[in-house]
This record gives C-alpha cells, structure tokens and sequence, in this order.
C-alpha cells in the first residue's frame, strides 16, 4: 500500500502549505475562493454525470443510489455527526461554522471519485503497481493546496478518508481479485458525480443538500454490479 501511504502524504503536506496562505488572504480574496470552488466542483460533478450517463447499463440505478443512500444517511444522522467534529476543529482554527465540513466533504469526493484513486489500489494490490496512486497523488497535493487556502489545514481529515477508501479496495482486491468493472466505474462515476455537483450548490449557498447524507450512495452501484455480474 506504499502508493496510498504517499497519496495520503501528499494530501497532509499540501492541507498544510495551503493552510498557511490562508492566514495571509485577505476576507475579500477568501470569498472570491469560495465561489471558485463551489463553480469548480459543481462543473465537475455535471462533467462526470455527463461524460458516464450515456454508457450506463442501469439507467435509474443512480436514482435508487441517491434515494436510498440519502435515507440512510439521513437515518445516521451522518451529517450532523460531520458537522459536530468540523465544526469544533473549525472553532479552533478560526474557521467560520460549517465552511470547513463543506471543504472535508468536497475534497473526499474529490480525491476519492476518479479512476486513478479507484483503479490505482487495484494495480498496486495485482501487480505492485504504483504509478496510478503517484499520479493521482501528484494531483491531490495540488488540489489539498487549494482548498486549504479556501479552508484552512483542517483539510488533512480528508487524508483519513481517502486511507479508508482506497485501502478498502486494495484488501477486496487482494480478497476478490480485480472486482472493479467497467459498468460499475460507470454507475459510480454517475452517482459521485450528482455528490460533488451537490457540495458545490452547497458551497455557493444556493441550497444546502447536506450531502454527507447522501455519501450511503457511493455504495450502492458497486453492490448493485457484482450482485448483477453473478446472478443476473
């Protein structure tokens, strides 16, 4: 797992360059850099919905995948618990309420939703790979920066869970062998496209979907597609 161990490297040190630019950006600056990434992710997340949705096997899976994730996390109360420990660690670092929660769940998506932090694990637990999990992390130090200056280094709780993320798919690898299809990256792709175009509303304050909630989604597709591979 040496190539997730840097990815998660670089995510810490970049939330903490970032982090220390924050303390000298004026309040006008910051919000200007607020806007800039509740466009980006929102531009992000339709891009992938737009680029998976005609390849799609199961057309309304994503529709299940939304409905039925955001009704668990909502029955987890998953936001609210999100929104207890960023915001204490926000109050410590002088972040304003919530905006923090909004960055950690933006970034997760971020650096989890793609095909090199999906595919990278599987590389690196079949072959000893590692070249997927050094590229995506070349382009998660970059993007920590960003939202740490947008943030603050409170940005290192999402290296916590891209470890979990991806160190899941390197053991169920290692446990199932290349489990990851072309279907399901494209069933996931959709999904976690909806949740990052979401935390972008989210952040540009035009509806505030508490998409912590709905994270039970990311879920559903790839349950959906080995259950389909095997009995269907």
């Amino acid at each position: 797992m040496i190539g997730t161990f840097v990815n998660v490297g670089t995510i810490i040190v970049g939330s903490l360059i970032g982090g220390l630019f924050k303390k000298i950006i004026s309040e006008r600056i910051n919000e200007a850099l607020f806007i800039a990434m509740g466009m980006a992710a929102f531009g992000l997340g339709i891009n992938a919905v737009v680029q998976n949705m005609p390849n799609s096997q199961y057309p309304v899976l994503f529709i299940v995948s939304l409905a039925l994730g955001g009704a668990v996390g909502t029955l987890l109360k998953l936001q609210e618990r999100v929104d207890r420990i960023t915001t204490r660690k926000g109050d410590v670092e002088g972040e304003g309420k919530g905006r923090l929660g909004e960055g950690i769940v933006t970034g997760c998506l971020l650096f989890c939703i793609g095909t090199l932090s999906i595919l990278g694990p599987v590389q690196s637990a079949l072959y000893q790979d590692h070249t997927f999990l050094f590229t995506n992390a070349t382009l998660d130090l970059v993007t920590a920066m960003v939202l740490a200056t947008t943030y603050g280094a409170g940005m290192c709780l999402a290296a916590a869970v891209l470890f979990c993320w991806q160190g899941g798919i390197y053991g169920l690898t290692l446990l199932l062998g290349n489990f990851i299809t072309d279907t399901m990256m494209c069933e996931l792709g959709i999904v976690g496209g909806f949740l990052i175009a979401m935390s972008g509303i989210g952040i540009l304050g035009i509806k505030d979907c508490r998409t912590v909630n709905f994270l039970p989604a990311l879920i559903v597709p790839p349950i959906w597609c080995i259950i389909a591979a095997h009995l269907l």
